[in-house]
């Protein structure tokens, strides 16, 4: 009976794991004639803080046959493991993975119309997308009883753009109107209506004016007008009309301009050729030729196709304009400036304009204030005069203010034009003499045919380097 007496924690002790999900029961001394029961084997538990999880089971093996187990380590308890939450998503109802597909670009510049973006047609109060929330995470145990945290899963957010709607839950994405689904960058959802037309925009069809894009299967003809939100795609030439869109533009036959209207685009304008017509976007790309065409584009005009022409009008661009060929063997007056964007040129004319202007308003304020304060001063105010003082006060401070935005924005402009020095005119083919370049500040009049060269800003003047 001696053994009795000792407790029964100098023969076993319990271990856990790093995680307190589980328990082990093992032997440290054995003796042949130990017993024991389950009122005391509890009792150790106890003592270790074991309390949930334990596998009564296993522990009448241990009581029934000790020796068994003499050896090993025993899994006596499992505790719960937390459980997280699953992330939010957003389910959509239309497969918008096609929507980076755009019209195929060939070797020789021309443009593959039969590779057209997938259009994914929604009707008005059409479920585009809706959100399906994240869950929240379940707190585990451990076989101490003590919890264990879990995380909850992040919720998914729609990113509505225009023309779609959400439910007041925010659970849900609506579209506002009919026409086409499109994914934008960062993920934002918008519906545009796309306009057709199966032939040429003449006087059946008319005037064009849409919150989407525009695709003409034909022509557009003199004197017609078509505006975009989105993009405008023409499968035949443009005349003399005017086209306005927010994306690009792109014809697949040419632009001949008569020297009527303007083609403008927020993006890109693609054509075969230009002749005598008017051209703003931020890159103008065509294949064959521009001639006798005033072109502005913020960014870039390339111009390097199998023909690659540049001959007659301006070509104007911020950064670059890139030919196989510019002029022509008959020397006509090709003017091609890169470094400053013609928009400000103008915009600078103005601003010193009206900076002239607000100056001789406000040494005008300034004199009848002076007229005001002297008046006061020998005590002659009267009401009126007063109330006009209080008026010119505030109307210098409106012009004061006007002075100040406008010098910002023309010392802004100012400095874009001492800035020229990444711009350059670059030449596959040859220039020949009619032509001038202008970067930034500085002309070059070209006298004699040059090949293969490029233009740009080098020590305060226009170099030429070999290409």
């Amino acid at each position: 009976m001696a053994e009795q007496a000792i407790p029964l924690s100098f023969f076993m002790e319990i271990s856990l794991s790093d995680d307190k999900l589980n328990a082990f029961l093992q032997f440290k001394n054995y003796e042949d004639s130990l017993t024991f029961n389950m009122e005391q084997l509890e009792e150790v538990l106890k003592s270790y803080q074991i309390i949930h999880g334990i596998n009564r089971s296993k522990l009448n093996d241990i009581i029934r046959n000790p020796k068994e187990i003499f050896l090993t380590k025993t899994l006596i308890a499992t505790g719960t493991p937390p459980k997280n939450g699953q992330d939010g998503y957003i389910s959509y109802q239309f497969d918008l993975g096609n929507d980076s597909k755009k019209p195929t670009e060939l070797e020789d510049g021309k443009v593959d119309f039969k590779e057209v973006t997938t259009i994914h047609n929604v009707r008005k109060g059409q479920l585009i997308a809706q959100r399906i929330l994240a869950t929240k995470g379940i707190p585990g145990r451990a076989v101490t009883g003590e919890a264990l945290p879990a995380k909850d899963g992040k919720e998914a957010r729609l990113k509505p753009g225009k023309n779609v709607v959400m439910d007041a839950e925010q659970i849900a994405m609506y579209s506002a109107i009919d026409g086409m689904i499109t994914q934008t960058e960062r993920e934002k959802i918008n519906v545009f209506p796309i306009f057709e037309v199966n032939g040429d925009v003449d006087y059946n069809i008319g005037n064009i004016d849409f919150v989407g894009s525009v695709v003409i299967r034909g022509s557009v003809l003199t004197g017609f007008k078509i505006k975009a939100a989105g993009d405008i795609r023409i499968t035949g030439s443009v005349e003399g009309a005017d086209l306005d869109a927010d994306g690009s533009i792109e014809i697949s036959a040419g632009i001949l301009g008569h020297n009527k209207g303007t083609i403008r685009a927020g993006k890109r304008i693609k054509s075969s050729f230009i002749q005598d017509a008017t051209i703003i976007a931020h890159e103008v790309l065509v294949s064959q030729s521009i001639m006798h065409s005033t072109i502005r584009a913020s960014k870039e005009v390339i111009c390097k196709g199998t023909k690659g022409l540049i001959v007659g009008g301006t070509i104007q661009a911020g950064e670059l304009v890139a030919a196989r060929t510019i002029g022509n063997s008959m020397s006509t007056a090709t003017v091609i400036e890169v470094g400053v964007l013609p928009d400000l040129r103008n915009e600078l004319v103005q601003l010193r304009t009206q900076l002239r202007n607000v100056n001789e308003n406000v040494d005008k304020t300034d004199k009848a204030l002076v007229l005001l304060d002297q008046l006061a001063a020998t005590g002659q105010m009267g009401p009126d005069k007063v109330a006009m003082r209080i008026k010119l006060n505030h109307t210098k401070r409106q012009l004061t203010e006007e002075q100040s935005t406008i010098k910002d924005r023309v010392f802004e402009i100012e400095k874009s034009l001492e800035d020229s020095d990444q711009a350059k005119v670059e030449v596959v083919s040859t220039i020949y003499s009619g032509a001038k370049v202008v970067i930034g500040r500085y002309t070059k009049f070209i006298k004699d045919p040059i090949t293969r060269v490029r233009f740009r800003l080098a020590d305060g003047d226009i170099a030429m380097m070999p290409l």
